[in-house]
């Protein structure tokens, strides 16, 4: 399963309410090559969502999302189209593989575990939010914290001379104080300056949680973090222990600490859930594998038993979540696969219907790979590059280089399994391994490679003439 990766500061620079179809798709073009009806059909969807919510209430119940089979090989863009449209909206996005479910009654995970998955994506969303809100406040509280671990309470001249026997000509409290509060303050500014990072102090830290229990249930395995403490709060209390650790552990367990505390996690449960009701994206991959009716042996039993599984979940139900009951109505599920053995007719009718949209995605051209390799924001070349300037080498690559890489793997595609882009992976992988493996001997003698045409026929020639060896290798 793909986790959702939360968007950066420039991808949410642009208001989503402000995005049309057209800049939705000029957004995914930074990421993914081609695909352009798939693209416009993701951008559809999501700028129907934003055109839902501003519709009365009682209209906005009755309007369904519409669904998306995408219909392509592997390595053609069908997860990344939707994993960037996911992190552009800020939503909540799960991907899951069809083929893992089966129906219940057999051994495996019910459909239903999709949807807990994706409520535990969108709490961690919230609550990653949340966070940022509360972070300034929270290194404020530990450094408090920590300050006073490091500076234990003075004693004042009431507590030496005794409480009617005031040091003669000063006044106890205020002198006391105001320097402890010098103390203090210095103290603070090397503590902020990481003067001090070395230094050991002795704090109380929280044992952690009992551990979370398996439920078996007549749905099958699911995992629920039941805490004992949480449904016997009288019977164990809080408690800590002294742990001694530097100075920068020890602020960062603290604000950690005081971070936790700040949240309301009641609040990020609301929000979470609702934002998975009104914006969640269901990613189904390998649906054609489910794609098939009863009639076959073996495996192929349970095929449409796992679509009548989904079907429910797909057309709105309820689901029983440790967070509470979670709608499924207005989540947009994207189905892909490659259906080179059955076809999207091939699905049971009532399936069928709840994907009206579909959209047939392109094989790459040797042009495309060109693209693939260069375009992108984190595109091959630049991920290699930086890499390797890690090292203090810097990579050139000459567009005949690029030519070469494209060719080989359209090549290989042809001749043996078509796996699209992620074929552009192992030729570069296999033609840079020699200058991976040296580029910290090769950084003290020179600090700039240029790999040029040649290189590239050299590295992988021998590899793609032999037929068996390039299956194996390439």
């Amino acid at each position: 399963m793909a986790i959702y990766l939360p968007a950066t500061a420039e991808e949410n620079a642009v208001s989503l309410d402000e995005l049309t179809p057209r800049e939705i798709v000029a957004e995914l073009d930074k990421y993914v090559v081609g695909q352009h009806q798939a693209k416009r059909a993701v951008a559809i969807a999501l700028r129907n969502r934003i055109r839902r919510q501003k519709l009365s209430p009682e209209l906005a119940e009755e309007i369904m999302p519409k669904n998306i089979i995408m219909i392509g090989a592997t390595g053609v863009g069908k997860t990344e189209i939707a994993r960037r449209l996911a992190k552009l909206a800020n939503s909540p996005f799960m991907k899951v593989e069809a083929s893992k479910f089966t129906e219940v009654g057999y051994v495996g995970r019910d459909v239903e575990s999709m949807i807990r998955d994706l409520v535990e994506v969108a709490i961690d969303m919230v609550r990653e939010e949340k966070l940022e809100d509360v972070q300034d406040k929270a290194e404020l509280n530990a450094e408090e914290r920590l300050l006073d671990a490091l500076l234990p309470a003075m004693p004042t001249p009431a507590t030496v001379h005794g409480p009617n026997e005031p040091e003669p000509g000063i006044t106890p409290i205020n002198a006391g104080g105001d320097s402890q509060h010098r103390t203090r303050e210095k103290l603070r500014q090397q503590l902020r300056e990481g003067k001090l990072d070395d230094r050991t102090v002795e704090i109380d830290v929280r044992e952690r949680a009992m551990p979370s229990f398996e439920i078996i249930s007549n749905q099958g395995i699911e995992e629920m973090d039941i805490n004992m403490k949480d449904m016997l709060p009288n019977l164990f209390g809080q408690r800590t222990k002294k742990r001694k650790m530097k100075v920068a552990e020890a602020f960062e367990y603290l604000i950690q600490e005081e971070e936790q505390r700040l949240i309301d996690m009641d609040q990020v449960t609301r929000i979470a859930v609702d934002r998975v009701e009104q914006s969640g994206i269901i990613f189904l991959d390998e649906i054609d594998k489910i794609a098939g009716r009863e009639g076959g042996h073996g495996p192929d039993v349970s095929r449409e038993g796992v679509q009548r599984d989904i079907l429910p979940i797909v057309e709105g139900t309820t689901v029983n979540t440790r967070y509470g009951m979670v709608r499924t109505d207005h989540i947009l599920f994207i189905a892909a696969g490659a259906f080179h053995v059955s076809k999207p007719s091939d699905l049971i009718p009532e399936l069928q219907g709840r994907f009206p949209i579909r959209v047939e995605l392109q094989t790459l051209t040797m042009e495309d790979f060109i693209r693939i390799l260069t375009e992108p924001k984190s595109s091959l070349v630049k991920q290699y590059t930086a890499l390797l300037e890690t090292e203090g080498l810097k990579l050139t690559f000459t567009p005949e280089a690029l030519n070469e890489v494209a060719r080989f793997a359209f090549r290989v595609n042809e001749t043996t399994e078509n796996i699209g882009a992620r074929r552009l992976h192992t030729i570069m992988e296999k033609a840079l391994d020699e200058i991976s493996f040296t580029a910290n001997e090769m950084a003290e003698k020179e600090k700039n490679v240029t790999i040029d045409a040649a290189y590239i026929q050299k590295m992988l020639a021998d590899i793609v003439k032999d037929q068996d060896l390039s299956r194996y290798i390439l």
